[in-house]
Order: C-alpha cells, then structure tokens, then sequence
C-alpha cells in the first residue's frame, strides 16, 4: 500500500501553473474592467456629467446629483453580490464571471452612446441611473467569482501563496485607474466644445475592448477545483440564506473593507472634482491620479506577499492607521496648491496606505467562508463595503463641501472614520492566513480572545 498524502503534500506546487496563471490573468481583467469603468464614470460625471444630464441645476447641485447616480450602481451592488453569488456556489464560478463581465463591459459602452437632456430630456439621466444599475449588479457579483478563481486554484498548488496569487485581481484597481485617468486625460485634452460634445463619450466606447480581451481569456479557464469538487453535495438551503444564519463573518467582511474602499473612492474620483475645485488644471490632476496608482501597483502585490508571510491582520491595520494618521496632512498638501504636493498627496494616501489596507482583502475575505457559501458571502460582505465605503462617501464629501463652502476638512474627517471602522474590525478578527479554505465560516469568524488583539 502507498502511505497515505500528508495535508502539506497537497500544497506542493504541480508541475504545471499554466491553469493558475490563466486564472490570474482572467481575474485581472475583470477587475480592470470594473474599475476602468467605476474611474472613467467617477471622473466624466465630475467634469461634465452635471451639465449634460442635468442642467439648469446650480453646479454645486449638479456635481451632487451626477456623484447621486454614481452611488446608484453602487446600491445595487449587494443584490448583484447576492443573484451572481447563488448561482456561483450552486451551478459554478466560471459561467458567472463570463456573465458579469459581459454585462459590466456592455453597460459602459452603452452609457457612450447614451443621448444627452438637450436630446431627449428627463429620459437621458433615466437611462443613465438604469445603466448604472445594471452595471452594478453585475459588478456585484464580478469581484467574488474572479477573486474565488484565483484563490480556490492557489489553494490546490500553492495554498500559502494565497494572499499574493489573490493580489493579481486586486492589481486591477490601479491598473484600471491608469487606463481611464491616461484615456481621461487624452480627451480631455479637447477643446471644451469637443469634449463636452463627443470627446467624453471615447472612454466608455473604448471599454469594449477590454470586454473582448477579457471574455476571450475567460473561456479558457477551468472550473474552480474546490466547487467542482464540492458540488456533489450543495447545500439544502439557498446560500444567502446559509450565510444570514450566521452573520457575524459578512458582517466582519463588510466592517474590515469599509476604509480601503473609502480612501479609493475620495482620493480617486472625488479628488478629480475637489481639485479642479482648487484652481488645479485636469491634466495635473490626472497625472497625480495616474503616478498615484503606478506606485499601488508594486505596494498592492508587496503588502498581499507580506500578509501571506506574518498574516492578513497587521498589514491591513497597518494601512488602517496610516490612512488614519494621512489624512489631514494630505489634504493639507492638496490645498497647497502645488502640482508636486498634489502628487506625493495621492502616492501617500492612495498609492501606499489604501494600497496596504486593500492589497490582501481578496484572500481575507475569501477564507472567512466555506466552499458551498463562498461566493455569496465574500460578495455580499466586499460590496456591503464598497456599498458604505465607496457608494456614499463622493456624495457626502460633495455635499459637506458645498455646504460648508468649500475646505477638505470634511474629506479628512470621512478618510479617518473609514480607517477607524476598518482597523477596529480587524483588531478583534482571528488570524486565516494559516488556515485552509476548507474551514468552517464559524471558526474563521471567531474573535480573538486575547484582549489586545494578538493573531492567534
């Protein structure tokens, strides 16, 4: 009889990652689809969004209701989490991604063919409002199933890697950040009259290619190993439904992502609108947008590479209480006034501490769960975030500047309460990094007893 594998055999690394790196890649793309299309909307509706879709308004008023259809596909969200995420952990992971990302990339290039208020009235910001929700839906469930891929395929070959392989899905961020801010900034070169006429509507057009790369990398990945092996055996009740029973891991999911989120969407997106606000040209905004999100792609898989090695905990507070401890001094920099202060602003808290706090949330969040529920309960608790964290906090930063007449106090104060709720979650989570994917949601949601909050 040949003796039995030991549980560390099963980490080895196959002979073959070609499946793995494929995977990575699909993952990849789709979140540089996501967030192309999340920073192109972001950063259109602070330019000229007010005015097309909803002019006559005071600009003030207009920005807020232009960040107010962003926030709409954000609502969405969560319902998105919860329809692609069923039918992820019930028929497969594969087959929802292929869905999402078809859906995310189609709602963007239809949002540049969408006829303006002058054309067709109170229907263009309808329309606009009903694209975005479609995107958010699909959105919704497009980062569970392209973050459990690459994970469930990492644990079967190299299961301790699992923070860094998750981090290729989370690079898509800046990547999808450097896309829209370089095509942004091209079109916007225009003339006004231009811009605001075509010039706006190039970005989202250009989606559809990112969409055709995407779906063509797709199709030829495998089904996760671990779904494929489970699904034999589903479980009798609808998955959200499993995951509600016992709410304290999407709960802790939701809590823990809340100030990464936060940090992206007001350094990012707002930031555009804030600092043309400040007499900065767009072009200069852009391009501390853009260095900004060039140094998150090497501290991303840096910090993802780190939480493998002394836990996800620590790198993530870490970043928590630097965003925290950030944000006045670089809110205090983007009111200098000066282009260079304005770009080591961003690279300070986008590009380093939001980078540290969101790097290793892939593969956090995804060993809070069990195989049969995974795909739900990591999407509902990530777009439960980005839902409070990134949805609200553009509409919110508008509507407290407006209010108080300009100043980046309330900037500063909303960063620092996205960083508190972050760092105070993971303070009293218990460790996963050591885990493996098949333990059980109770177990990986557990509290740490020690009072100081020691990894277990």
């Amino acid at each position: 009889m040949q003796p039995s594998p030991s549980p560390s055999s099963a980490r080895q690394p196959s002979p073959d990652n070609s499946q793995l790196r494929r995977v990575a890649l699909s993952g990849l793309l789709g979140t540089t689809v996501e967030f192309y299309d999340f920073l192109v909307y972001g950063t259109v509706a602070a330019l000229v969004f007010g005015d097309l879709f909803f002019p006559g308004a005071d600009p003030a008023v207009g920005t807020v209701a232009a960040f107010g259809t962003f926030a709409a596909g954000y609502v969405a969200r969560p319902l998105g989490g919860i329809v692609f995420g069923h039918f992820g952990d019930r028929i497969g992971r594969k087959s929802m991604m292929l869905l999402t990302m078809a859906l995310m990339g189609g709602g963007s290039f239809l949002i540049g063919l969408l006829p303006t208020y002058d054309a067709i009235g109170v229907w263009a910001p309808v329309l606009l409002v009903a694209l975005r929700v479609v995107q958010g839906l699909a959105i919704g469930g497009e980062w569970g199933g392209a973050t459990l891929m690459v994970v469930e395929h990492a644990e079967r070959t190299q299961g301790d890697r699992r923070g860094l392989w998750s981090s290729f899905t989370q690079l898509g961020a800046p990547l999808g950040s450097v896309l829209s801010a370089g095509v942004v900034a091209l079109v916007s070169a225009l003339p006004d009259d231009d811009f605001r006429s075509w010039g706006w509507r190039v970005p989202f057009l250009l989606s559809v290619v990112l969409l055709a790369v995407g779906l063509f990398v797709r199709l030829k990945v495998a089904e996760s190993p671990l779904f494929a092996q489970g699904r034999r055996a589903p479980v009798a009740r609808p998955p959200v439904v499993e995951v509600l029973r016992r709410p304290k891991p999407v709960l802790l999911a939701a809590c823990v992502g809340i100030g990464a989120f936060t940090a992206q969407s007001l350094l990012t997106g707002f930031m555009i609108s804030y600092a043309v606000d400040q007499g900065y040209s767009r072009p200069q905004v852009l391009t501390a947008v853009t260095v900004a999100s060039c140094v998150a792609l090497a501290v991303l898989p840096a910090a993802s590479a780190l939480s493998d090695r002394v836990g996800r905990r620590p790198v993530v507070l870490a970043g928590a209480v630097a965003c925290a401890a950030l944000a006045f001094p670089v809110l205090a920099l983007v009111d200098s006034g000066s282009p260079g202060l304005l770009i080591l602003a961003l690279v300070l808290g986008h590009g380093v501490a939001q980078s540290t706090m969101y790097g290793p949330l892939g593969a956090l969040l995804t060993e809070l769960f069990g195989t049969e529920v995974r795909y739900t309960g990591a999407s509902l608790g990530y777009q439960a975030a980005t839902l409070i964290g990134a949805g609200f906090s553009p509409l919110i930063a508008s509507s407290l500047v407006a209010s108080y007449g300009g100043g980046s106090t309330p900037v500063a104060l909303l960063l620092c309460a996205g960083a508190a709720i972050t760092a105070l979650t993971v303070w009293r989570m218990r460790e996963t990094h050591t885990d493996t994917l098949d333990s059980r949601a109770s177990q990986a949601a557990a509290p740490s007893p020690a009072p100081e909050g020691t990894p277990r």
